[in-house]
C-alpha cells in the first residue's frame, strides 16, 4: 500500500480552479445529450460468458495516449501550470509504454476531427487507449480554445461499432476540469471505515453481444458539481497525483490493477491536498474528490518492461 504522508501540501503559491467565471452566452447553450450506435432488440440477450478475467495485454503494442492541453481561451483565464502537467503526464505514460501524442490549445472543431482522425487508424494490434484533457469545465462539458462541447463528445468516436478494433479494450479518459461551482469544505474524521463488495458472475459459453458502453473508464478530477483545483507553478492536484501514480507503477515489479491505482490517485487528492487561496477565505482550506465512473468489465494491468527508461 503507498504511503500517503500526513502532511497537507502547502504551495506558496495561491491555487486556482478550473471553472469559467461567467455564464454561458446565449449562442453558446448546446444539447449535451448524446446518441450512441447500437441495435434495438426485442427477444432477450444471453449474457457473455467471457471467462478472462484480465483483459489482454499481449499485443505489439500498449496502445495511443493522448494529451490534450487547453491553456489559452479567447474568452477564459489562462491555465497556468498546465504545461507541468502536460509534460508529467506524458512523461508518466511513455514509461508505462504508451505512444503518447500530444495536443495544445485546440478548436472545439481540431478537437473533433483529431478524435475521429484517431478513432480511424488501425488499433488492432494496440490493448488499449487513453485519452487525458486538461481544460476549462462546468457541469456535463469542457472548453476548447474557443468553445463549449459536451463531453461526451469526447468518447463517442471510440465507442461501440463506431471504432471496431477497439471493442473489447479498455477506453481510459482521465478529465482535469471543474464540474460546477460548489466547495468541498471537507469533514474531520475519528475513524475511517472501509467497506468492500465483490460480485462476480459466470455463466456458461456462448456468443454474446456486448453493450456500446462497455470497456470504458471516465476519471473525472473532481466529482458532480464541484471545484476542480490547480497551482499555477505546481500544476492540478489531480494530474501531478496521476503522473505520480504511473510514475511509480512504471518501476515497480508488482502487478497492481488500474483500479488499484486509481485508488492510489483519489486518496493521494483527498489526504494530501487543500486549497490555499489567503487572500479568499471562501475559498480557502477546500478539499478535491475525484469521481471514477467504470464500464470496465475486467481487471487491466499495464505490462511491464515495456519502456521503463
Amino acid at each position: 500500500m503507498e504511503n500517503i504522508p500526513n502532511k497537507i501540501e502547502n504551495m506558496e503559491v495561491a491555487d486556482e480552479t478550473d471553472t469559467r467565471p461567467i455564464e454561458l452566452s446565449e449562442n453558446e447553450n448546446i444539447s449535451i445529450s448524446s446518441t450512441h450506435r447500437g441495435s434495438i432488440v426485442s427477444t432477450p440477450i444471453v449474457l457473455a460468458a467471457v471467462e478472462e478475467e484480465k483483459y489482454n495485454t499481449t499485443y505489439p503494442n500498449l496502445g495511443i495516449a493522448l494529451v490534450i492541453n487547453q491553456v489559452n481561451f479567447k474568452r477564459m483565464d489562462k491555465r497556468e501550470g498546465s504545461d507541468k502537467d502536460r509534460d508529467n503526464i506524458s512523461s508518466a505514460l511513455e514509461r508505462n509504454g504508451f505512444d503518447v501524442r500530444v495536443f495544445n490549445d485546440l478548436t472545439r472543431e481540431d478537437l473533433i476531427a483529431m478524435l475521429k482522425m484517431i478513432a480511424s487508424e488501425d488499433h488492432w494490434q494496440n490493448s488499449c487507449l487513453v485519452v487525458v484533457v486538461m481544460t476549462h469545465g462546468e457541469k456535463d462539458v469542457l472548453y476548447a480554445s474557443d468553445n463549449v462541447y459536451p463531453v461526451s463528445e469526447l468518447w463517442e468516436p471510440f465507442v461501440g461499432d463506431a471504432c471496431p478494433s477497439l471493442l473489447e479494450k479498455p477506453k481510459l479518459f482521465f478529465i482535469q476540469a471543474c464540474r460546477g461551482n460548489n466547495l468541498d469544505d471537507g469533514v474531520k474524521l475519528l475513524k475511517v471505515v472501509t467497506d468492500t463488495v465483490d460480485a462476480r458472475s459466470s455463466p456458461e459459453p456462448q456468443p454474446y453481444v456486448i453493450p456500446t458502453m462497455a470497456d470504458l473508464l471516465v476519471m473525472y478530477s473532481t466529482y458532480d458539481g464541484h471545484y476542480s483545483w490547480r497551482n499555477p507553478v505546481n500544476g492540478s492536484w489531480f494530474m501531478q497525483s496521476l503522473s505520480y501514480v504511473l510514475e511509480r507503477n512504471a518501476h515497480s515489479d508488482k502487478e497492481k490493477d488500474l483500479l488499484q491505482l486509481l485508488t492510489a490517485v483519489s486518496r493521494k487528492v483527498a489526504y494530501q491536498y487543500q486549497s490555499n487561496v489567503p487572500n479568499k477565505l471562501k475559498m480557502d482550506a477546500k478539499k478535491q474528490m475525484p469521481c471514477i465512473v467504470s464500464m470496465l468489465t475486467k481487471e487491466f494491468y499495464f505490462p511491464k518492461n515495456k519502456n521503463t527508461n
